[in-house]
């Protein structure tokens, strides 16, 4: 017992910070509902809008396209009927009830969607255009997109060539976003769940509860036989 109180102590200075960073990252990450930190409540309902009956799609992919298709879809969106045809390599094309086909959204088009569809969305403080292979961090995906900045702090990523909100980054999804790269310990991508740092240190930890719950014993033991 006295030799696993040694290994307890030794183990305790050594994962004593990686366990209180894990409870307070844990604590962090759990004060507010995932649906708040995800932007989720901030998305305005609208309703759906049925196809005109009259409307007649004529919708081909241009003749020298090879691009494999993943889907295709329709819908009216601001009173357009409008067919999105997505391909395999991650790229979208737009194009209207007669088959031409829509130009990638423009920044005054991107502020327009935003200021319909999320809450506060009129109260933009600026916008900028990112190229896929230069997104901004707390998007992380290879895509071009425009980021319209609102005066709470959000970020809206609308995608340039599918014309739809792609992500809402508010204040607190990026402080999430931070706590999560520190509970992972990946500040780098926040996304290497298996690293060998992390099940080191959790492995560790996880033999210095262990040794903490046998010397529980060892103390309980020691009270007995004082009271004898």
């Amino acid at each position: 017992m006295r030799q696993f109180a040694r290994w307890h102590i030794w183990l305790g200075w050594l994962v004593g910070v990686p366990i209180l960073m894990w409870t307070v990252t844990g604590l962090v990450m759990v004060a507010k509902p995932i649906e708040e930190v995800r932007g989720t409540t901030l998305h305005k309902e609208a309703p759906e809008r049925a196809l005109p009956t009259d409307t007649n799609i004529a919708v081909s992919l241009p003749a020298e396209s090879t691009k494999p298709v993943r889907s295709v879809s329709t819908r009216v969106e601001r009173g357009e009927t409008v067919t999105r045809i997505a391909y395999m390599d991650g790229t979208t094309d737009r194009f209207r009830a007669d088959g031409s086909k829509m130009g990638s959204l423009s920044e005054v088009e991107a502020r327009l969607l935003v200021a319909e569809t999320i809450v506060g969305g009129d109260k933009v403080t600026g916008s900028a255009r990112f190229e896929a292979d230069k997104v901004p961090f707390d998007f992380r995906r290879p895509m071009p997109v425009w980021q319209v900045a609102l005066a709470d702090g959000t970020n809206v990523y609308v995608g340039t060539e599918t014309g739809e909100i792609e992500a809402v980054r508010t204040r607190w999804w990026r402080i999430f976003d931070f706590m999560w790269g520190l509970h992972i310990m990946d500040l780098q991508t926040r996304e290497d769940t298996h690293h060998p740092i992390l099940i080191l240190f959790a492995a560790l930890s996880v033999l210095g509860a262990l040794l903490g719950c046998i010397l529980m014993f060892r103390r309980r033991k020691a009270r007995v036989t004082a009271k004898r």
